[in-house]
């Protein structure tokens, strides 16, 4: 089955509203004739709006960075679906490692206490996942294996833990609406790259979990995205493994030069697979 591309810039804690919007702009103008792929750019939440509107009535879509179960209520400093839909989002990162205190490089400053604001879990992400679909967002839903685990032997236990458990309660016919990204902990902002034929494995692993969840029907249609120190030198090389679908990309998207050299890259190599 051929699925659209998709690829997903993650600017993470990056940019002033200006910056993003200036970013956004330069962006369109590079791929301004693309076609062949879906590019979204998930920002911070302060730019969200902004960027919106810089992006109104291009084909590149607007994504956010996390959300809230709730529509509206008491939750200081939440934002809700409702919110992402009203300021034009499209996309919503769900469960990235970062958001559940799992990080590539250790940080001494970071002691339990302080790593109690990084607070996603299992039950959360699923959560997160069903506000998403039930407002018509798409999440982008992460899983990935620290590097501990995996000198452990624990790659597929630990990604096929978070992934069934982030399904759990999903619609089977949402296998359009949903996207999956596996990011190895210890690939993301330590310049470690996962060995594509290895990213490959892990993924068309990943594709059996949501065929024993979801159906065969769905893991046909939702679109996994590799990502973890992705540029412009290995999107190509990565996006020739044909259980790829895609790339979510952090510190390489937050130039506008740099990012569109990897999605015109990588679309490239995906046409190329055939």
């Amino acid at each position: 089955m051929s699925r659209l591309p998709l690829f997903a810039a993650n600017w993470k804690m990056n940019k002033t509203v200006a910056e993003a919007v200036e970013t956004a702009r330069s962006l369109l103008q590079r791929l301004h004739s693309f076609s062949g792929a879906e590019v979204a750019l998930c920002a911070p939440a302060t730019a969200l709006h902004a960027v919106g509107q810089a992006l109104g009535g291009s084909e590149i879509a607007l994504g956010a960075q996390d959300l809230f179960w709730e529509e509206k209520g008491a939750y200081t400093g939440q934002i809700s679906p409702l919110m992402l839909k009203d300021v034009g989002c499209k996309y919503v990162i769900i469960g990235h490692s970062e958001r559940r205190g799992r990080f590539g490089k250790d940080d001494p400053s970071l002691n339990p206490d302080l790593m109690r604001v990084f607070g996603d879990n299992d039950a959360t992400v699923n959560r997160k996942a069903q506000a998403a679909l039930t407002w018509g967002l798409r999440p982008i839903i992460c899983v990935g294996e620290t590097l501990k685990e995996r000198q452990a032997g624990e790659t597929d236990e630990i990604v096929s833990g978070q992934l069934e458990k982030a399904l759990q309660g999903l619609p089977a016919q949402g296998g359009d609406e949903i996207v999956l990204a596996y990011e190895p902990v210890w690939a993301i902002g330590t310049g470690e790259v996962c060995e594509p034929s290895e990213a490959n494995r892990v993924i068309a692993q990943m594709r059996k979990v949501v065929a024993n969840s979801l159906g065969k029907e769905a893991a046909g249609k939702i679109r996994l995205l590799y990502g973890g120190s992705v540029s412009p030198e290995n999107a190509g090389q990565i996006m020739q493994q044909k259980e790829i679908d895609g790339l979510l990309v952090g510190g390489a998207s937050l130039e506008a030069e740099s990012f569109a050299r990897i999605v015109l890259a990588g679309a490239n190599a995906a046409r190329g697979r055939g």
